[in-house]
């Protein structure tokens, strides 16, 4: 009954939609199925803008929609025509320079920005990439870095629109005449293309050279917190024995050596340290490299295989 229900209303009304279980997240269905980018009413072209029930909303501001998340008697009132209202927010603004070096992911990318906003304290503010750096990264990098928004704290992480933003819109079945229009009204309104350092006079301006992100992981426990892969064992060892209170796991530095024998055999240990700060869960450290991959090392050998070679689960 619900079902035809929600479909009587999707005939009923033209601004009434549902979409059904098993298409992927609603950030992601928005970004490249629902959103528009521009709309048309009554002879009137103007942006497209989001509230959502969701913090995680912001993804949405990876093409160019003004949009983040709010509670639900917010979103009930913009789903009846009634204004969304919110004080004039400071806007910070984030110079990206530079490129990614090969090999580096959204999620070291998003988690430096993350880190970084952090400690800017952003809260409660309008956060606005520009710069060169910003212009070389594709919209999936942008709408993961507007996703993290809550994490950093900021309303929202808006990227400007720009030609990236025209082919992702192209590339995720909008129509001709919608990315035309797109396209036609911010250049009209001189909103097209991501700002240059000095042309925005934003509240206050901080600065990434996107060539100096390392790769990263998030955690231990946090989503928003950031570890250089090339410290993970350090990090690791360290937090191991720290209180809760500091992000630790306080537990006594003496159990980080400890091995136990299951009953099928394997010695099971923490760690092992395998090559410049790279760790890897142990199976028997010898049986592991005969058994998966049925070639006997030396030791020294061993050391040296480098590890992307292989992969092991438990």
């Amino acid at each position: 009954e619900r079902y035809q229900f929600m479909k009587w209303g999707m005939q009923a009304f033209d601004t009434f939609k549902v979409v059904p279980p098993g298409i992927g997240i609603v950030h992601q269905v928005n970004l490249e199925y629902l959103a528009r980018g521009v709309h048309v009413k009554d002879g009137v072209t103007y942006p497209d803008t989001l509230v959502g029930t969701d913090s995680h909303t912001t993804m949405i501001n990876g093409i160019g929609v003004v949009g983040w998340g709010v509670g639900g008697i917010e979103a009930e009132a913009g789903m009846l025509g009634q204004p969304v209202y919110f004080l004039t927010p400071d806007v910070v603004g984030v110079e990206l320079k530079g490129r990614l070096a090969e090999g580096i992911t959204a999620t070291d990318l998003v988690l430096t920005v993350t880190e970084m906003l952090r400690r800017e304290k952003v809260v409660g503010k309008f956060v606005e990439f520009f710069g060169e750096g910003t212009a070389s990264l594709a919209v999936p990098d942008r709408a993961t870095i507007g996703n993290m928004a809550p994490e950093y704290g900021a309303t929202m992480g808006f990227f400007p629109v720009d030609e990236a933003t025209v082919e992702y819109l192209r590339a995720t079945g909008r129509t001709a005449e919608e990315i035309d229009r797109f396209e036609s009204y911010f250049k009209a309104q001189r909103l097209w293309g991501v700002p240059k350092a000095g042309e925005i006079d934003y509240t206050k301006v901080v600065t990434l050279d996107l060539a100096t992100i390392r790769p990263s992981l998030a955690g231990p426990k946090r989503p928003q917190d950031r570890i250089e892969m090339s410290s993970l064992a350090s990090t690791f060892t360290s937090l191991f024995s720290k209180p809760v209170a500091e992000n630790g796991f306080a537990k006594k530095p003496s159990d980080l050596a400890a091995r136990v024998k299951t009953p099928d055999g394997f010695d099971l240990g923490n760690a092992f340290r395998w090559g410049a700060g790279f760790t890897v869960p142990v199976y028997r450290r010898f049986q592991l490299q005969a058994e998966v991959l049925g070639t006997n090392y030396s030791s020294a050998e061993f050391e040296q295989i480098n590890p992307v070679d292989f992969v092991v689960g438990p």
